[in-house]
């Protein structure tokens, strides 16, 4: 085994971390942490440290570290087929199950599902599919995809101008000109403090009516949205705001796009954020809960009525244009299935209502009142705790005070990982669906004590 010395060595020296400062890395003034094993909520770094990880990785190892069920079906799949393409017609048993187990669960107007790697390439495959499709029907200019400020949906060229969040456009360039943005439904953060969340939906709905009326619903293929708002700040939208908006969509002919990469599979406490909102999208990304990152996988779930024009397109014009070499991946979806039998046999999703409903509430009660805490919100097994310098004129710090990153480094040092959200002093909480109530009493009782050492 090689020395912690040495690891940290290459470490530097040779890997590209993503969403890292990289000259502050590279000269050894930012940490840098070995992961060596987990189990449950639990991992532990090759300093012999163990941490509850109350954010699941990156909202994604929903199960629990550990499975020994996941890591015998990806062992089992590798020694029998690691690989074969999934083009002109080929599958897996793997894949085709996988398959069939996602539509089982989707909505009941979803018809296929497509596998890709991860949340960006699915919501690049989406709007390829989006741009095809009105294509097909003879509209070669509808083809702007709305997305909304805040929002997270990956950070490549396209799909990090679908994000809504500056440190993924600052310097590269985007957005790209087909993407346009709106109003996040973000109460807590309203403009006109006297709305009521009722008006502060009209607000919204009023905001995305006018950006129409600019742009032309003729020029607007889509609008994408997270059922809630994830790397933006972990926001559930106000109530109502879901079928506001589809309303609008429905009007104008713009198809819906629910990112679940977050949501998907249970963290909202139902199977799909789009059942917990009413929503009834044409197109649902799914990434991390599909395997609960055992192994990299993504999907794009395709709606009845896009199916339909997406044959008549290759009836007239031959077969899709579109796929990557890892589609379908027998090795990922090998990991998707027993992740999912996982899911339903643990009864882990009934888990996530009752330990994440307790995890709110317990949240709110230790930290509600706090000089410093705007609000404390949540939904199912997502909670976040907002930082302000004066709660009742709600005034913000300024960025270079770091205050969330402050206190997720105190919360740390004690045992228990939460994330820093890129955008605000948002502490952000999404623990794997294994947590129990104790683990949830840990994660509160050091969290209070981490802001207090902090904040006061």
């Amino acid at each position: 085994m090689l020395r912690n010395d040495q690891l940290d060595q290459w470490d530097r020296e040779n890997f590209f971390h993503p969403s890292t400062h990289l000259a502050q890395f590279a000269r050894g003034e930012a940490p840098n942490r070995v992961i060596k094993t987990g189990s449950g909520s639990h991992i532990e770094d090759r300093d012999g440290n163990r941490l509850l990880d109350a954010f699941a990785g990156l909202y994604c190892v929903n199960v629990g570290y550990g499975r020994q069920e996941i890591a015998e079906a990806i062992a089992a799949q590798a020694r029998e087929l690691a690989y074969y393409h999934a083009y002109v017609g080929h599958g897996t048993e793997a894949s085709i199950t996988l398959a069939k187990m996602v539509l089982d669960r989707a909505p009941a107007h979803m018809s296929k599902v497509y596998f890709g790697l991860s949340g960006s390439d699915a919501n690049e495959t989406n709007v390829k599919l989006i741009w095809y499709y009105n294509n097909i029907l003879g509209r070669p200019e509808k083809k702007k995809i709305i997305s909304r400020w805040r929002g997270y949906h990956g950070s490549g060229l396209m799909t990090g101008s679908l994000t809504g969040l500056e440190l993924f456009h600052k310097k590269f360039d985007l957005p790209l000109a087909q993407v346009i943005h709106t109003e996040a439904p973000y109460y807590f953060r309203r403009a006109n403090l006297d709305q009521t969340e009722a008006q502060f939906v009209a607000h919204c709905v009023a905001e995305l009516e006018a950006l129409i009326a600019r742009e032309g619903a003729d020029t607007i293929a889509a609008f994408i949205g997270e059922p809630v708002l994830g790397t933006g700040g972990i926001v559930p939208p106000p109530a109502g705001y879901w079928a506001a908006i589809q309303e609008v969509l429905a009007k104008h002919d713009i198809l819906l796009v629910a990112d679940e990469v977050v949501t998907g599979f249970g963290r909202l406490g139902t199977m799909f954020g789009s059942d917990h909102y009413g929503m009834k999208p044409d197109l649902i990304t799914i990434a991390k809960g599909l395997t609960s990152a055992y192994a990299p996988l993504s999907g794009s779930i395709v709606s009845d009525r896009m199916w339909k024009v997406l044959e008549q397109g290759t009836d007239e014009n031959g077969p899709i244009g579109h796929g990557w070499t890892y589609s379908a991946h027998p090795i990922g979806a090998a990991a998707g299935v027993a992740n999912l039998k996982l899911l339903d046999d643990l009864n882990l999703i009934a888990n996530n209502r009752e330990v994440g409903g307790y995890l709110n509430r317990g949240m709110a009660e230790a930290l509600g009142a706090h000089a410093h805490v705007g609000e404390v919100r949540g939904e199912g097994m997502l909670c976040a705790v907002e930082f302000v310098k004066d709660r009742d004129d709600r005034v913000f710090f300024e960025a270079a005070d770091k205050v969330g990153p402050q206190v997720s480094a105190a919360l740390a040092a004690t045992g228990v990982i939460a994330r820093a959200m890129p955008q605000g002093d948002i502490l952000g909480f999404a623990p794997p669906f294994c947590l129990t109530k104790s683990e949830a009493d840990e994660v509160i009782h050091k969290t209070t004590k981490a802001v207090q050492s902090v904040l006061g």
